[in-house]
C-alpha cells in the first residue's frame, strides 16, 4: 500500500467483522454427514510422549498410548522440575510427541472434498495421513489445515497421526504443548466457499442503515468453470432475514473467484462495548436446484475511527481503552483451549471495567473472539513476539523469515471479522527497534495488515522508545503503541503531532493476593517468594498503576492502556527469575507471573478494585489490608481505601477515624533500597495509619455528602469450616463445560481466615469430575491434576468438568483435618 492510500486509510470510519470459518460446529464427534460443512474432530485421540519410530504407520501398534479428548496440553500435567526454567513454568513442554486417531469415511463420503483444520499445535507440527506427510507447520499459534481427500479410504480405516516437536527456549513464557486447541473436519462441494472465504465491513453504518460490504471467495474443484447462484442473506441478532442479495458467478477450473455485494440493512442493531449485537450473514453456492456449499460468518455492524484530535472513535464515540494484555493460558488447565475458561476470564475482567484485550503475544485462539464479540469487549490481535532476532534461543523468529507473512496473513484473514477486533499489531517489543534498517520490516508488516483488512489500524509495541522513532519503525505503523512510556507521551505528542499513540503495555506493579509486608516497602524481592499487596512494588523497568493513570490524564489525547496483566499466567515469575537475567537458585520455587490484577486462579488482588475505582461508575470502596495483625496491638497498620466516589470515612470497631477526600496527592513513605525514590505519592488512594486493634474496620465511601458504598474487613478467628461458592450450578453435559468452584476457609462466623492454608481434600461424583485445582500460589509445587489443594490467603478453586453425554447431578464436597466439611450439588444438562 503506497502511502497516499495509507493516510486515507488512517482517516477511514469502517469496519465489521467476523469470520470463524463454516459455521457452527456440530456437538457429535465424526465424520461430516452430507450438508454438513465442518464437523468437530476431537474425540478418540491416542497420545504417547516421547518419539516413536514408525508411528506415522496405519500399521502402528498405539494400543497402549493414551486414549484421550482435545483440546490437550501435556505440559500442564508436569511434574514441575527445576531443571526447566522457571521463565517457562519449570513445566516440561518441549520434546517430541504424537497423536494419533483412527476414523472410517463411509463409500457414500466420496465426491466431496475434506481438509482437516487445527486451531493450534504447540508447536513444530507435521500431519501425517495413512503414512504420508500431509503438511504443518511450524508457528504453535497459527491454525493451519491439510488437504486429507488424496489420501483418504472411503469405506475404510483411516489413520491421521500428528507429530509436534517442542524444542526448548523457545518462549519467554508458558506455551504449553500438544494439540492444545481445537480439531475439525471441513468438508466441502466441488464449488465452495474458501477457507476464511468471506470478509465482511461496513463501510457506513447509522443507526438509520447500513452498507454490508460481503467479499466472497469462491473455489473450483471441477476440470471446467462452473457458473454457480450466490446467495447472500443477512440475518438479525434473532435469526430472522433483514436483507438478501444474489448473483451468477463464473469460476474458472481449479481457481477462485471473488465475488463482492453491498446490501443496505435499515435501522441496524450496532455492536458497541454496551450492546454487542451480532449478526450473521448465510452464504449459499447452488447450482440448478442443488445447494454446494452453506458457510455461515457472523459479525457486527459497527465503524471505528482514530486520528490527532478524535482518539478512538466506536460508531462516532469516544472510547477510551481501558485495557489489559493476557497471555493464553487460563491457569490450572494450562494451554488447552476452554470456551467456559476464557469467558470467565473476560467476566471477571469486565466487572473490573475493562473494555479491551490485548493477545500478548500472539494470535489468540478463536474461541477468546467469539466471546470478546458476544461480551462487547475491544481486542488489540497481535502476531509475534519477535521477528527475525530471536529473543530466546530456539524462539520463533528462526521460523519468521520463512514463516512470517503467511503467518500474518492468516491470522488477519481468520480474523478480521470478528467486530470486536479493533487493531492489528505487528509485534511486541522486537529486537529490530535498535536496528537502522528496521524500519523495513516494520513497514513490510504493516502492508501487509493493509493488504489483507484496510479497514483497521496497525500498531506495535515500543519498548524501546527513542530508537524505535530514531530507527523510524514508530513512524510506519497507523498508532505507535508504546509500552512503559508514560513518562515520554508529551514529549513524543509535541514532537509528532500528527500521530495517535496508545499504552500498549503500562505499570506492571507485581503483587500475591493477600499477603501485606510491614513496613511498606518497595523492594525488588522478597525472601518469602511472595510480593506485598499493597501495591507499590514493580521491576525496574515498570512502575505501580497510579504513574499511568497520571500520565492519561496529562496526556488526554492518549488513546489509554493496556495493563501488564489482566491475570497472572504460568512462567516468568519477575521479579524471581527474570527472563534476560541471570538464574538465582534462591528464587526457586517461584514458577507463574505476579503482574497480574487477577491471581492464576481468578480471584481478584487488591489492584483489581484500584482498577475498578478508575474505570467504573458503580460507586464501590475496597479496604485493604485483611485485620489480623495479633501481636502487633497498638502499632500503626497502614490502611488504603479504593473507591470511585468523592471521599471515604474509615471506622475502627464503629468509631469514625475522619473522612479523607480522594485526590489530594498523599505520601507514602517507603523504606526501601531498589531506588533514591523513598516516597511513593497518589491521589488515587486514600490513606490512613491506624493503631491495630482486633475487631472490624470498615470504610464508607460518599458522593454529593451521601454515603454511596461501603465495605468492611474483620479480625478472624482461628479456622473452623469450609464453604464452596461454585460460579455456576448448571452446566452443559458435554465434557468441556466447567463450572469454577471457590473454596473459603472460615472461622466459625463466617469470616474469611486471610493467612489460613488449609490442605483441603476434593471429591466429585455423578456427572461431573475433578478437572483441576489451584490456590492462586505463584511459588506453589503442587500440581494442578489433583484432587487436593492447599489454601493460599484463605482461598482455594476446584474446577469441575462435566462428563460427555452424561446428564444429571454432580456430588461436589470437599475436606479438611479439623475443619467442618462443604458440599454442593451441580447439574449437568
Amino acid at each position: 500500500m503506497r502511502r497516499r492510500d495509507r493516510t486515507l486509510v488512517c482517516g477511514r470510519v469502517l469496519v465489521t467483522l467476523l469470520v470463524l470459518g463454516a459455521g457452527p460446529a456440530v456437538l457429535a464427534d465424526g465424520w461430516p454427514l452430507a450438508g454438513e460443512r465442518r464437523s468437530s474432530f476431537d474425540a478418540g485421540w491416542r497420545f504417547q510422549k516421547g518419539d516413536a519410530a514408525g508411528a506415522e504407520k496405519p500399521d502402528f501398534d498405539d494400543a497402549r498410548w493414551r486414549v484421550l479428548d482435545l483440546p490437550h496440553d501435556w505440559a500442564i500435567e508436569g511434574p514441575f522440575d527445576p531443571a526447566i526454567s522457571p521463565h517457562q513454568g519449570a513445566l516440561p513442554y518441549f520434546g517430541v510427541a504424537w497423536y494419533r486417531k483412527r476414523f472410517e469415511v463411509p463409500e457414500s463420503a466420496r465426491g466431496r472434498h475434506y481438509a482437516l483444520e487445527i486451531d493450534g499445535a504447540m508447536s513444530n507440527a507435521t500431519v501425517f495421513l495413512n503414512g504420508h506427510e500431509l503438511g504443518g507447520r511450524p508457528y504453535g499459534y497459527v491454525g493451519f489445515a491439510v488437504d486429507l481427500t488424496p489420501r483418504l479410504r472411503f469405506g475404510g480405516e483411516n489413520v491421521v497421526a500428528v507429530r509436534l516437536a517442542p524444542e526448548p527456549e523457545s518462549s519467554r513464557w508458558y506455551p504449553g504443548a500438544g494439540l492444545y486447541r481445537h480439531v475439525w473436519v471441513d468438508a466441502t462441494g466441488p464449488v465452495h466457499v474458501e477457507r476464511w472465504g468471506t470478509y465482511v465491513t461496513t463501510p457506513a453504518a447509522t443507526e438509520a442503515g447500513a452498507t454490508v460490504a460481503v467479499r466472497t471467495e469462491l473455489r473450483n474443484r471441477e476440470t471446467g468453470p462452473a457458473r454457480v447462484a450466490l446467495e447472500t442473506v443477512i440475518l438479525d441478532p434473532e435469526g430472522r432475514e433483514v436483507a438478501r442479495t444474489s448473483a451468477s458467478p463464473t469460476v474458472p477450473a481449479g481457481a477462485t473467484a471473488a465475488a463482492l455485494a453491498k446490501i443496505t440493512v435499515l435501522k441496524p442493531r450496532l455492536w458497541d462495548v454496551e450492546r454487542p449485537h451480532l449478526y450473521k450473514v448465510i452464504t449459499t453456492v447452488r447450482r440448478a436446484d442443488a445447494v454446494l456449499d452453506r458457510y455461515e460468518t457472523p459479525f457486527g455492524i459497527r465503524t471505528i475511527d482514530w486520528g490527532p484530535g478524535k482518539g478512538f472513535l466506536l460508531n462516532g464515540r469516544r472510547v477510551s481503552l481501558k485495557g489489559v494484555c493476557n497471555h493464553h493460558d487460563t491457569g490450572a488447565l494450562g494451554a488447552a483451549v476452554n470456551r467456559r475458561a476464557i469467558e470467565r476470564q473476560l467476566e471477571i475482567l469486565k466487572r473490573m471495567g475493562a473494555n479491551a484485550v490485548r493477545t500478548s503475544h500472539n494470535p489468540p485462539a478463536p474461541e477468546l473472539l467469539d466471546a470478546a464479540d458476544r461480551m462487547g469487549l475491544l481486542v488489540l490481535d497481535e502476531a509475534f513476539d519477535m521477528w527475525g532476532k530471536t529473543k530466546v534461543k530456539n524462539g520463533h523468529g528462526k521460523y519468521f523469515a520463512e514463516w512470517g507473512e503467511r503467518d500474518l496473513r492468516d491470522m488477519i484473514r481468520r480474523d478480521r471479522n470478528h467486530p470486536s477486533v479493533v487493531m492489528w499489531s505487528i509485534g511486541n517489543e522486537i529486537l529490530e527497534q535498535a536496528d537502522a534498517d528496521g524500519w523495513q520490516v516494520a513497514r513490510r508488516l504493516t502492508d501487509i495488515c493493509h493488504e489483507e483488512d484496510p479497514t483497521r489500524p496497525v500498531t506495535a509495541g515500543f519498548n524501546q522508545v527513542e530508537n524505535a522513532i530514531k530507527n523510524r519503525l514508530a513512524e510506519q505503523v497507523d498508532i505507535p503503541g508504546f509500552n512503559y512510556g508514560v513518562r515520554e507521551y508529551a514529549k513524543i505528542l509535541a514532537a509528532h503531532p500528527g500521530w495517535t499513540i496508545v499504552g500498549a503495555e503500562t505499570a506492571s506493579c507485581v503483587s500475591s493476593r493477600g499477603v501485606y509486608h510491614l513496613p511498606i516497602e518497595k523492594y525488588e524481592k522478597h525472601p518469602s517468594l511472595q510480593i506485598s499487596s499493597y501495591d507499590v512494588v514493580a521491576p525496574r523497568w515498570a512502575y505501580c498503576p497510579d504513574v499511568e493513570f497520571a500520565g492519561l490524564e496529562a496526556s488526554p489525547a492518549v488513546l489509554g492502556e493496556f495493563v501488564w496483566t489482566g491475570f497472572d499466567y504460568l512462567g516468568e515469575p519477575t521479579p524471581y527469575f527474570a527472563w534476560d537475567q541471570p538464574r538465582d537458585e534462591k528464587d526457586w520455587p517461584a514458577r507463574s507471573s505476579y503482574f497480574g490484577i487477577v491471581d492464576l486462579a481468578g480471584f481478584p488482588k487488591d489492584r483489581f478494585y484500584l482498577y475498578q475505582s478508575q474505570w467504573t461508575k458503580e460507586p464501590m470502596v475496597h479496604v485493604l489490608p485483611h485485620w489480623n495483625w495479633a501481636g502487633r496491638e497498638g502499632q500503626p497498620i497502614p490502611v488504603m481505601a479504593y473507591t470511585n466516589a468523592e471521599e471515604v470515612e474509615l471506622f475502627l470497631n464503629g468509631s469514625s477515624l475522619g473522612r479523607k477526600k480522594k485526590g489530594e496527592p498523599y505520601v507514602i513513605p517507603v523504606g526501601e533500597k531498589i531506588s533514591e525514590d523513598r516516597r511513593f505519592t497518589t491521589k488515587y488512594r486514600v490513606v490512613w495509619d491506624v493503631p491495630y486493634a482486633p475487631g472490624t474496620l470498615e470504610a464508607v465511601a460518599y458522593a454529593g455528602g451521601k454515603a454511596v458504598a461501603s465495605t468492611e474487613v474483620r479480625t478472624a478467628g482461628a479456622p473452623a469450616r469450609l464453604v464452596l461458592a461454585p460460579d455456576r450450578m448448571t452446566i452443559r453435559a458435554d465434557g468441556e463445560d466447567l463450572s469454577f468452584v471457590t473454596v473459603r476457609v472460615e472461622d466459625a462466623a463466617g469470616n474469611l481466615v486471610p493467612g489460613a492454608d488449609n490442605l483441603i481434600r476434593f471429591a466429585a461424583s455423578g456427572a461431573g469430575r475433578v478437572a483441576a485445582v489451584d490456590n492462586g500460589n505463584p511459588a506453589s509445587l503442587e500440581p494442578f491434576q489433583a484432587k487436593e489443594r492447599k489454601a493460599f490467603s484463605g482461598l482455594a478453586l476446584l474446577v469441575v468438568r462435566s462428563n460427555r453425554g452424561v446428564s444429571g447431578s454432580i456430588r461436589v464436597e470437599a475436606t479438611s483435618a479439623g475443619l467442618a466439611p462443604a458440599g454442593a450439588t451441580l447439574r449437568a444438562e
